[in-house]
């Protein structure tokens, strides 16, 4: 029988049978799993009602066959995260970045750093040391980086220069080649996904050095409104497929 003790997040929790619970993590060890709680809806004592999305835990999980579900054994509170809960816009977007994780990650595949990224950004939420409009551009930056699909934001695709070097105050932002292209070589033009200088010198900001530097950059209400349109868009362009917190996330922010 193999045992697993590490940091989790609880990513998604889905009720299974009668009593117990499918859920899937993200840990410091070994990235993604999937485990079940047994008989953790029948009773109270076993996990004391811990078992809720975001919460970071210590766990232990067992597996007895190469190819069953782990057993959640046991699971030890480090942050319950309630505040994120008890708001429903706070909560519409830790379950976008949630669902993010989930789906870009593969199962067993180790990624300390987007763990860390998931904590850190929870964390802020939680204590509303930074709008969420915010976090989520800072966490969809940094998501992208360790997935490995950053955009080009510092040239033009076609022409290739430099942002600095193009007179133009904005570029228009291409899906299809993650990346920017500028006035002179636009083909045609597309008002919605349009980037400032402004906004571009703020997100190379924080696509640099650690999350704490990162998290210190004060985005103006111009750059989220840019970030999170071209984000918002490029994200599931990139994984395939839009993910249905997505369209929750922005139907609450247009209230």
């Amino acid at each position: 029988m193999s045992s697993l003790t590490t940091s989790a997040i609880i990513l998604r929790r889905v009720e299974y049978g009668d009593f117990d619970l499918i859920l899937s993590f993200y840990t410091l060890e070994k990235g993604k799993i999937s485990a079940i709680a047994k008989a953790a809806r029948k009773s109270t004592k076993r996990f004391g009602g811990i078992l809720e999305l975001f919460t970071t835990l210590d766990i232990v999980c067992t597996s007895s066959r190469r190819n069953s579900l782990p057993v959640l054994q046991e699971a030890v509170l480090k942050n319950a995260f309630s505040g994120i809960r008890e708001d429903i816009m706070r909560t519409a977007y830790a379950s976008y970045w949630a669902e993010l994780i989930e789906r870009s990650s593969e199962e067993g595949q180790q990624q300390p750093e987007l763990y860390r990224l998931l904590q850190f950004t929870l964390c802020r939420l939680d204590q509303m040391q930074t709008p969420p409009e915010a976090l989520s551009v800072l966490f969809q930056i940094r998501l992208l980086l360790a997935s490995g699909y950053r955009p080009d934001l510092r040239s033009c695709r076609d022409c290739c220069r430099k942002v600095d070097d193009v007179d133009a105050r904005e570029f228009q932002f291409d899906l299809s080649r993650g990346g920017l292209v500028c006035q002179d070589c636009m083909v045609t033009k597309s008002e919605g996904l349009v980037m400032s200088k402004g906004t571009l010198k703020q997100l190379h900001w924080i696509e640099t050095g650690g999350l704490s530097k990162a998290g210190r950059v004060r985005l103006s209400g111009a750059a989220i409104r840019e970030s999170l349109r071209v984000l918002e868009a490029f994200v599931p362009y990139q994984f395939g497929k839009e993910p249905r917190s997505l369209k929750f996330l922005q139907q609450i922010r247009e209230k």
